[in-house]
């Protein structure tokens, strides 16, 4: 088998007109294009979703040798929004009607051999189209183009065309059956092929078995199954996600025919009524939703990109799944989870609206083809056969579930609702809980939401819409944002039989007119659209223990608050303590238990003392008198001059007890706490780890600001399509504290094989932004420069690789 990749090379235009499927129509004057490609670039935000619904055309020359007209040709396009007609010089090939899901086309009978050939795709990426998502209003941009790569497969007339696999643990976590399921084209019932099964471990390998294909009799949809036993396995977890390569050889006559690899994992994967199992053991589930979407370019990002969201959950997040809201999304994105063991649940494409019946006809289509596709990513644990918090419809679900068990029987279905006590056709109670309000209960307990309780029960959304939070809103606001994120991971993580949950969303994402802040813009994320991270992404990062992690609440600037009462300030830290200093004094050492947030591992600690000793040791007051004035100084400083009545009890038996003059009470707290009136305070705080300081964060006013500029990487590799690199931007002080309210614009250049995507000016907001740059075709040295007032001019240097495999 050779694979041949079509991503470059393309010409595109944004209409579609009839002749211009044909093999000679004159495409010169098309714009050229590489792939992944979005038919329409697009500003940040303010714009009109009208301008990417449009019917293009993408034309791809292309030459085919002599020496394979005795072969297979295969064209699978992995992503065309949203309906593609596929043309082979002229001629009608195939039509394929979902963004989300890839389709496979064999070109053997209409190429020309020895010749050039013209593939031209009619690509319609309007709304009005009676295939999901559309119908009525959908809460996300759905863009459109040739949002993933295409490639060629040359096959022999005989060959591999699916092989699926599945195991089942025997006892213990070391030894599993793992079962094959394969299928075959060209093969005749009674030939002389062989199929040949490999293990692949690194440099070793076990051999499975060899079957003549006479002996496995093709079955239900003509797979021929295979069994092995086998042990001396490691499983697959989140912790350790050991993948094997499972090496499928059909064999005629001693030589290898044609060759599959699948990389495989062993792992038991169980929900049950009390919760979620990974390999017998109890696993609480703990994500957020991801959209597949990026600035400027929507869904059209290659291979770096995707990878690097699945990162950014697991090891910036801290997270140990995610939910690909509202629709599969990039084998690049899942092959990653697989590596890194990040959980998956996957669902069909769909947002509230069921259609007609040609509509169902086609979700049902896309159900069938997400699971094919998608069914030996290991890290891939549940299905979503409902649209997205749509109505309860038991003929349409009940035949989503069909086709979902009889593809996959190794994996159970979940649908999304956001309604309680609906009609449960499948295996997993999947529910968006938006009861939080900030103020009460973080999530309904499983009772009151599921009709079933002997099924098991998973919360799928909580908190987004319930309070959208800019990187730039007040700090109050923002804090705000992360303790409703903390309310509801404690609330799920009190409730024993809830199996996880999916919080709403990782990052913030354009939206249509309908939805949103007006500048389309869903504000939902807890982090923003180029991935810089909110106070709120701090709740998640705090439950991982590899990176330490140190932040507070607020800036300690009273001035962002009203009436100068800076209220609560919180410690987030996954940290065993933290120490916290005044002006180089110690004031207090505050524990992991220390946190309100009991259910959670490291929950955000609340601040409550700004004096420390220092009432005790000044000499002047007696022990509980001094005891009296730290805590009516604390409320203060916490909660300016509101008295409840404890305070004013203790201010009572300061006057009676120990004849204190009220008037000597702002002299004080301007000694003891300070801030108003008082020179600036600086605070420090260590992060303490097994006896060690690991972290070290400084609160003071800034004197001097800096560009922290962070690139996804440095090496860009023009590969199988071009390469791009992300570079996340946050202006700093000189303690690298962020500035919030730095909404100053930056300049951005670059030099050598790359471009830039988006303009060259953009602005900070809330003191982050970020910038993509895209390589070109050649290799080479490449250097991106920032500039923006009154911060240093910084240069980061890119090296661009070709891939020698390519």
């Amino acid at each position: 088998m050779k694979r041949i990749h079509l991503n470059d090379g393309w010409k595109f235009c944004e209409t579609f007109e009839a002749g211009m499927e044909a093999y000679g129509y004159d495409d010169r004057e098309f714009a050229e294009v590489r792939l992944p490609h979005t038919v329409k670039e697009l500003p940040f935000h303010y714009f009109d979703e009208q301008e990417y619904q449009m019917v293009s055309c993408y034309r791809k020359h292309f030459f085919v040798p002599q020496e394979w007209k005795d072969k297979r040709l295969l064209l699978t396009v992995d992503g065309a929004a949203h309906d593609a007609c596929l043309y082979i010089n002229g001629e009608l090939v195939a039509r394929h009607s979902c963004g989300y899901t890839a389709f496979t086309a064999e070109l053997s009978e209409y190429v020309q051999y020895g010749a050039e050939n013209v593939i031209a795709i009619r690509l319609d990426s309007r709304e009005s189209l009676n295939v999901p998502p559309f119908g009525y209003v959908v809460d996300y941009m759905t863009y459109g183009g040739l949002t993933r790569e295409v490639y060629l497969d040359v096959k022999e007339k005989a060959y591999i065309e699916d092989v699926f696999y599945k195991s089942e643990a025997l006892g213990s976590y070391h030894k599993y059956r793992l079962t094959t399921r394969i299928k075959l084209c060209g093969v005749q019932e009674a030939s002389e092929f062989f199929i040949r099964q490999v293990l692949r471990d690194g440099a070793e390998e076990r051999l499975l078995g060899e079957h003549s294909c006479e002996q496995l009799k093709s079955g239900e949809n003509g797979y021929r199954e295979c069994a092995y036993e086998q042990d001396k396995l490691t499983s697959w977890s989140t912790e350790e996600p050991k993948l094997y390569t499972l090496v499928t050889e059909l064999v005629k006559d001693g030589k290898i025919v044609d060759c599959m690899e699948t990389r495989i994992g062993f792992r038991e994967a169980v929900f049950k009524a009390d919760g979620f199992y990974l390999n017998g053991e109890k696993l609480r589930l703990r994500g957020l939703n991801r959209h597949q979407s990026y600035p400027y370019v929507g869904y059209a990002m290659p291979t770096s990109m995707q990878r690097q969201d699945a990162d950014i959950l697991k090891y910036e997040l801290g997270c140990n799944a995610v939910r690909t809201s509202h629709y599969p999304q990039s084998h690049h994105f899942i092959d990653r989870c697989d590596e890194i063991g990040l959980l998956v649940f996957t669902e069909m494409p769909g947002w509230q609206h069921i259609g007609d019946e040609a509509w169902k006809e086609q979700a049902v289509t896309n159900v069938e083809e997400m699971i094919r596709q998608y069914r030996n990513h290991t890290s891939i644990i549940l299905w979503g056969v409902r649209i997205n918090e749509s109505g309860d419809d038991e003929a349409f679900y009940r035949e989503t579930n069909r086709v979902a068990h009889a593809l996959d029987d190794s994996r159970p279905t979940g649908g999304v609702r956001a309604h309680k006590k609906s009609q449960l056709l499948e295996d997993v109670y999947t529910y968006n809980d938006f009861v939080h309000n900030g103020t009460n209960r973080g999530c309904e307990p499983k009772k009151r939401v599921t009709p079933d309780m002997k099924k098991a029960y998973l919360v799928s959304e909580y908190n987004g819409h319930m309070y959208p939070t800019k990187a730039y809103d007040g700090e109050e606001h923002r804090v705000e944002h992360a303790l409703r994120h903390a309310a509801v991971l404690n609330a799920v993580a009190g409730e024993p039989d809830i199996a996880g949950s999916f919080g709403w969303c990782m990052f913030d994402y354009n939206t249509h007119k309908d939805f949103g802040s007006g500048d389309r813009i869903c504000y939902h994320g807890v982090m923003d659209m180029f991935r810089n991270p909110k106070l709120a992404a701090l709740i998640y990062a705090c439950q991982q223990e590899e990176s330490p992690v140190l932040e507070l609440s607020s800036t300690m600037d009273i001035g962002e608050h009203p009436a100068c009462n800076r209220g609560d300030t919180y410690i987030f830290s996954n940290a065993d303590s933290v120490r916290m200093y005044k002006n180089d004094r110690f004031i207090k050492e505050y524990k992991t238990g220390d946190s309100s947030y009991k259910n959670l591992k490291h929950g955000p600690i609340l601040i409550d003392d700004f004096i420390g000793d220092a009432v005790h040791k000044s000499g002047d007051f007696k022990e509980k008198q001094a005891d009296l004035i730290k805590k009516i100084l604390n409320h203060v400083a916490l909660h300016g001059y509101k008295f409840p009545p404890r305070m004013i009890g203790w201010a009572l038996q300061c006057i009676v007890l120990y004849h204190m003059n009220p008037n000597t009470a702002v002299g004080l707290y301007n000694k003891y706490v300070g801030d108003w009136g008082a020179t600036s305070t600086v605070y420090r705080f260590e992060a303490v780890k097994d006896g060690k300081v690991v972290k070290t964060i400084v609160k003071e006013p800034m004197h001097r600001l800096h560009i922290d500029a962070t690139p996804s990487h440095t090496t860009l590799v023009e590969g199988a399509t071009y390469d791009v690199a992300q570079i996340r931007l946050v202006m700093r002080d000189e303690n690298d504290n962020q500035l919030y309210f730095y909404n100053d614009p930056v300049r951005v250049e670059v030099t050598g094989p790359v471009e830039l995507i988006g303009p060259e000016v953009i602005s900070f907001e809330g003191g982050m932004t970020g910038v993509y740059i895209r390589t070109t075709g050649a290799a080479g040295e490449a250097t991106v420069t920032l500039s923006s007032q009154n911060a240093k001019q910084i240069t980061i240097q890119f090296r661009v690789e070709a891939d020698q495999n390519k």
